[in-house]
């Protein structure tokens, strides 16, 4: 029997994995000390916090997974020291120890950031980190740290690109919000390209790597090909809509809101637009997908059948 041991199965991308899997008739639990999205989820919960070594250790010993996907993680960019993130650290660490005490496990999957390398750098092996946030630091600490212990089983590191669909929130849901509002506005002649995964495409990923019979390399990038012009992507989900395509202004707008956005931050008030972010926007960042492709194959769903599905959720979840 496959028992399936998602961390972190409360959040965006764990919401997705654990009805995956569910409908897959495996048998799964979630260890989240925040609630589930999905009211049905309830029955895969346990209430952990991974900083609970003890409590960690029990759980795991009791569930005995074949499989692991470990995805909790603080991944917001609003940490001042490395010790904020200690979850992606020492919670790691805790697992890492718990699952030492079994022998059951087959494979695990452990979840890293894009982030390890700031946007636009693109890595030249697995050990090649360029993080310029605090929490980019903090996986690549927790990416050391796996490459440290002696683990008995499989073992690999995912790297999820920009994530969107059912179930987001900020930023993406934000993106596709304002595009819904008809206030999203392009940036003239500042065009960029970025690799991005639609959620369930990314599940699928996920699974097939999880269970593929022989994984050669240690990291894979989670994300769709080919990469999207991002005004080209915003002119795509208008037209789905039925809307115009959002106009253009100069970039010297855009610099204007975002260094308004930086003051405003630094107060405590969120602000839709911030110099991190208009960076992001303008910085292309397309991600080797080459040896993720070997395995998964092509993505399950094309960019339009994601779009619907998208608008459709969020349609059904206002």
């Amino acid at each position: 029997m496959i028992r399936i041991l998602i961390t972190g199965g409360s959040g965006f991308i764990g919401t997705n994995l654990v009805d995956h899997f569910a409908v897959l008739g495996h048998t799964v639990i979630n260890l989240d000390d925040n609630v589930p999205k999905k009211k049905e989820h309830q029955v895969y919960w346990r209430n952990v916090d991974l900083l609970n070594a003890q409590a960690v250790k029990q759980i795991v010993k009791e569930f005995s997974p074949t499989h692991v996907v470990h995805l909790a993680a603080r991944t917001d960019l609003n940490g001042k020291q490395l010790g904020d993130y200690k979850v992606n650290t020492l919670g790691t660490n805790n697992l890492l120890e718990a699952l030492d005490e079994i022998q059951t496990v087959q494979r695990a999957i452990f979840a890293s950031s894009m982030l390890v390398c700031r946007p636009g750098y693109i890595p030249t092996g697995e050990l090649d980190f360029a993080a310029t946030t605090i929490y980019g630091q903090s996986k690549k600490e927790m990416e050391l740290l796996i490459r440290k212990k002696n683990l008995l089983y499989d073992w690999l590191i995912i790297r999820p690109t920009s994530m969107w669909g059912p179930w987001f929130e900020t930023p993406y849901k934000d993106f596709f919000d304002r595009v819904l509002a008809k206030k999203m506005f392009n940036i003239r002649n500042r065009s960029c390209t970025k690799t991005y995964g639609f959620i369930l495409n990314g599940v699928v990923q996920i699974e097939k790597l999880l269970f593929a019979k022989q994984v050669e390399d240690k990291v894979y990038y989670i994300g769709d090909a080919p990469p999207l012009n991002i005004f080209n992507w915003t002119n795509d989900i208008a037209t789905a809509l039925g809307y115009k395509k959002p106009p253009s202004f100069p970039y010297y707008i855009f610099k204007m809101a975002a260094l308004s956005g930086d003051m405003l931050q630094t107060i405590g008030i969120n602000f839709p637009m911030t110099s991190f972010r208009l960076k992001n926007m303008t910085t292309n960042n397309i991600l080797p997908l080459d040896n993720l492709y070997k395995i998964t194959g092509a993505s399950t769903y094309s960019l339009e059948e994601a779009i619907q599905i998208t608008l459709n959720w969020i349609k059904n979840n206002k």
